[in-house]
């Protein structure tokens, strides 16, 4: 036999002719036959097998395994909305051989959110996601008492005074990007025509920038090179939904994961060490606030806890604040009025007789009513996250206030099973808020309207007020508003993100003039963040300065 015949030739000829006909049959048959079957099969389960009336009901699927991947994936919102109307607030999906139920609105929020750790898991559900990324011994790598005192030994970093002390650090990283962007050549060169940026693009290096700048410390801004910022992107690599599903395939791209993950962390381990020499000075950063803590039991963070945990605010703050502020960019970008109105309130507050601004204060973001609302807005109807995972370690038995009791009593979602909460459904549900798809500031500014009253309630319910060992905040799991989580997961860094937001927020409204055209983009929910979908070409024009107070 040549061995220049092809390998389907080689085949063929061991095959007697006279079942040649019939063969691409057979092949066919097998190719196509068992997933059809198997569809057939799945199908008939889901309409004729008698069902198990405690479980929830199950969202139709017709492929078996992959279940509802497809469309919670491409829309998880719609997905969620469109499940609702068929189930009402309690359904379970397949995803990818998982068992999910999801529980939808405040009650659903409270249930999971709310849950008590021993019928559900963050760790359990996220730890092969984040471990990879963050490192080991810290947030889901390690026992939930533990990581809330992690959180508590962060909040310290997160200081009355440091807060206040980054807010000028982050006004001078906007200035050098204005002179050392591209995108900004028109701003430095005087121009008065419109020129553009790519917002997430844009907000994303200047989010990274900020955060090196204040938490980081600047050993990290200083390291801030095109070596660190590869080491970032292949890290920020395993941050992807397949990450989430399959946490360790060979690919390349895991592999680069890994290597950067041991590479980030040698660097952090590198300042911490040069430190302890006295190799450099610091102050108002996170790393020296962490070098001082102690667990309870008196042991001291290790060198390379600090390290992890230094990761982990990078790469958690870095997608969840360079979404919010492209978003509330872009919603401004579209919205002149309200631009407007913003500009308006930062020449009332922080205008100075010369026509310049003085340096925004702390305290002065509390007076910044138009701002604020900007940002709740923001939040509100772009979620940085659309769900929240937990695993299921005992039987859950659902309250009767969130869905209606089966035939046999109450529904109880089984041990094994996965719960999926999603506080951006109860933000942009047309059953709480008015116009609820529309981004409107302000309703927020309506004190006797729904958005006053659930961002009381999720800021300062204080008769539900919890401490998990990280401080006593508001449990706020029932608010239809949950922009930073609620319960025992709630995130630590809101205070930071607030003044990070507001901070960019008010050197882009002094500086520049802001046009969308097009409109605001569609959302893309390709990643584990909610970002705009290309284009998020945003125009500027640089402001010209106010006229002197006469």
């Amino acid at each position: 036999m040549s061995s220049s015949q092809s390998i389907f030739t080689q085949l063929a000829q061991l095959i007697p002719r006279e079942q040649l006909p019939s063969t691409p049959i057979l092949v066919l048959a097998a190719i196509f036959g068992f997933p059809i079957l198997a569809v057939l099969i799945n199908v008939s389960y889901q309409l004729f097998w008698p069902k198990d009336p405690s479980l929830p009901p199950v969202v139709f699927h017709y492929v078996p395994w992959l279940g509802s991947a497809v469309s919670y994936g491409m829309d998880p919102y719609k997905f969620y909305f469109d499940c609702r109307e068929k189930h009402g607030d309690l359904f379970t999906f397949i995803l990818i051989g998982r068992k999910v139920t999801v529980a939808l609105g405040p009650k659903g929020n409270d249930m999971i959110l709310g849950g008590k750790l021993s019928q559900v898991s963050a760790e359990e559900a996220y730890t092969h996601l984040t471990t990879p990324v963050f490192g080991k011994d810290v947030v889901y790598d390690c026992p939930n008492h533990v990581f809330m005192e992690q959180k508590k030994f962060v909040k310290f970093g997160l200081s009355l005074e440091n807060l206040k002390a980054y807010i000028p650090m982050i006004f001078e990283e906007f200035d050098t990007m204005l002179k050392t962007d591209d995108s900004f050549k028109a701003f430095k060169d005087g121009s008065k025509e419109w020129s553009s940026f790519p917002a997430l693009k844009t907000l994303g290096e200047l989010t990274i920038l900020t955060a090196s700048r204040t938490l980081q410390g600047k050993e990290v801004r200083a390291g801030l090179d095109k070596s660190f910022a590869q080491k970032y992107e292949n890290l920020d690599r395993g941050f992807t939904p397949i990450n989430f599903l399959f946490p360790y395939l060979p690919l390349p791209s895991y592999w680069k994961r890994d290597q950067a993950q041991k590479e980030m962390s040698d660097f952090y381990l590198g300042i911490i060490e040069g430190r302890r020499n006295g190799e450099s000075d610091h102050e108002h950063d996170m790393i020296a606030s962490l070098q001082n803590q102690t667990y309870k039991d008196g042991r001291p963070l290790s060198d390379r806890e600090i390290a992890h945990i230094m990761i982990a605010l990078l790469m958690a703050g870095q997608h969840t604040s360079s979404a919010t502020s492209s978003w509330t960019l872009l919603e401004l970008a579209a919205n002149p009025e309200v631009y407007q109105r913003l500009y308006d309130e930062q020449v009332a507050v922080l205008g100075q007789p010369d026509g310049s601004f003085r340096m925004l204060e702390y305290d002065d973001i509390k007076n910044l009513k138009v701002m604020d609302s900007c940002i709740r807005e923001t939040l509100r109807i772009h979620a940085p996250i659309h769900s929240i995972f937990r695993k299921v370690i005992s039987d859950i038995s659902v309250p009767q206030a969130l869905s209606a009791p089966s035939e046999s009593g109450q529904y109880v979602i089984p041990k094994g099973y996965y719960v999926l909460a999603s506080p951006g459904v109860a933000q942009m549900d047309a059953r709480i808020w008015e116009n609820a798809s529309k981004w409107d500031p302000a309703r927020w500014t309506d004190k006797s309207g729904v958005a006053a009253k659930a961002g009381e309630q999720y800021e300062n319910n204080a008769g539900d007020k919890v401490d998990y060992g990280f401080g006593a905040i508001s449990k706020g799991t029932e608010s239809p508003y949950q922009p930073f989580g609620a319960g025992r997961h709630r995130c630590i860094g809101e205070s930071f993100a607030y003044v990070q937001l507001s901070t960019i927020l008010a050197a882009f409204v002094q500086n520049m003039e802001l046009k969308l055209e097009g409109g605001v983009p569609a959302t893309d929910y390709e990643s584990m963040i909610v970002l705009p979908k290309h284009p998020h070409t945003i125009h500027y024009r640089k402001r010209q300065p106010r006229k002197a107070a006469a």
